[in-house]
Order: structure tokens, then C-alpha cells, then sequence
């Protein structure tokens, strides 16, 4: 396996791989899930820890839990946070259908999760079985995720989700069967021109029905990046909290 460290920060890596890599929807989700420094977080289905990483830039909760099924993908989180001195992420290699041994159960205010996109049979399936588990409902589903959320945070506790506008109807079932109401909705587009290509979701644990739909978030202006995108890779979340 080679791995390569992308740079986030003059400080901050991540080890990437073919098997475990990372894209824009990362970054939105960070951004997306306003963590806070008094947070207790965990990031479920982690893959080589991106998102505890980018939480890493500004202010970082005060720990996440960084949870993924895949041994090569820990692996890889543990070499990007070796390489980051990166302090309050705790790795762990466990299913989440199952959790862990001592997993923090009502305990936390922020569970992430960038869940496979596609249903165990739909659309093309990679043969490398890491990338099939990343883009496949295969080895956990939407219900599956929202069960281990409702296990994890505490109540009023948040999470966080993107997915394909085809599944949006999933996603909110899901949180609702598991009492997470849906609270927050952005979609993101390429540009005006374009219809959305990915959803953002949060969700609070035991709230009452009522959901804001937030603007559109643009990737492109003209012929490069969005302000609000540059901003986004800049700080990992807008604004950022001062320092």
C-alpha cells in the first residue's frame, strides 16, 4: 500500500491511500457540523480521519472519536495524527453496528458521518473491496448509523450527515425512527447553473419537529473556487472560532 500525506495545514496531515482518500465533501461536512471546542464528538466510518483531522485547524473538540470498521484505515489515521502531533482524536477499529467496549454511550453532543452514498446493489461496484465498503451500503446502511448515533449523544445531541439528494428521504426516516429530529438542511450545487449534487443534514436527539433550509452552497464562482469554499478549505469551518 503507498500512502501519501496531504497537507492541510503548515501542521496538520492527512495519510491518504486508493483504498482510504478524501474529497470536498469532507471539508463541508466539518464545516457543516459547527463543532466546538467543549464538544464530545466521534467520527463514524472515519476512513483515514479527514474529518477529525480538518477539526484539528481551529479549536478542535475536546475529543472525537475516530470509528471505522477497516483496520488499513485506522492504520492510515494513526500515521496522519503521528505525523500531526495531533492530540484528542482516539482511533478506533470497530463496527458501528456494534460500537466498542467502553464506547461513551449518551454521552456525546456531536456524532459525523459521511456514510456510503449507494444501496448494497445500486450502480457499479468497485472491485477493491475498501472502496466498495466507502461507496456501498455493504457493511452498514443509513438505519445503521442512525442507531449508533441515537446510542451515542446525549440528549439535544447533533448529527451530522451528507448524502445524494436521492437519499434524502432515507436519511430523514432513518434519524426520525431513531428519535433525531431533523433540524438543519443545506444542499450544495457545482455552480447556479446546476441542480445539487449532495445534502447536508443535522439532526438533534429527542428535539421537536421543525427544520430550517438554509441557502444553497456554490463550489465554483466563474472559473475558479466560491468565497465561501475557499473559506471552508482555509479554516475548516466558516468563520472559524477565534483564537
Amino acid at each position: 500500500m503507498e500512502y501519501k500525506y496531504e497537507k492541510l495545514t503548515e501542521k496538520i496531515y492527512v495519510c491518504a491511500s486508493s483504498d482510504h482518500r478524501f474529497g470536498t465533501d469532507a471539508f463541508l461536512l466539518a464545516h457543516f457540523s459547527g463543532y466546538r471546542s467543549k464538544d464530545k464528538a466521534c467520527d463514524l466510518g472515519t476512513g483515514c480521519g479527514i474529518i477529525p483531522l480538518i477539526m484539528q485547524k481551529q479549536l478542535p473538540p475536546q475529543i472525537i472519536y475516530a470509528v471505522d470498521i477497516q483496520e488499513g484505515a485506522i492504520e492510515q489515521l494513526r500515521l496522519g495524527i503521528e505525523r500531526s502531533g495531533a492530540e484528542g482524536i482516539v482511533p478506533v477499529c470497530a463496527d458501528l453496528r456494534e460500537l466498542w467496549e467502553g464506547a461513551p454511550l449518551g454521552q456525546l453532543d456531536l456524532v459525523t458521518c459521511n456514510p456510503p452514498y449507494k444501496a448494497a446493489n445500486a450502480g457499479f461496484e468497485s472491485v477493491i473491496t475498501a472502496q466498495r465498503i466507502a461507496r456501498h451500503e455493504i457493511m452498514c446502511n443509513i438505519d445503521d448509523v442512525c442507531a449508533a448515533a441515537e446510542k451515542l449523544l446525549k440528549f439535544g445531541g447533533r448529527l451530522c450527515m451528507c448524502n445524494r439528494p436521492e437519499r434524502l428521504s432515507d436519511v430523514i426516516f432513518a434519524m426520525k425512527q431513531h428519535n433525531i429530529e431533523p433540524k438543519r438542511l443545506r444542499f450544495a450545487a457545482k455552480s447556479p447553473e446546476d441542480a445539487p449534487w449532495l445534502f447536508l443534514i443535522e439532526g438533534k436527539k429527542g428535539s421537536k419537529p421543525f427544520m430550517q433550509v438554509e441557502k444553497q452552497l456554490y463550489i465554483r464562482s466563474g472559473d475558479g473556487f466560491s468565497d465561501e469554499l475557499k473559506d471552508i478549505y482555509i479554516t475548516g469551518k466558516e468563520g472559524g472560532e477565534q483564537l
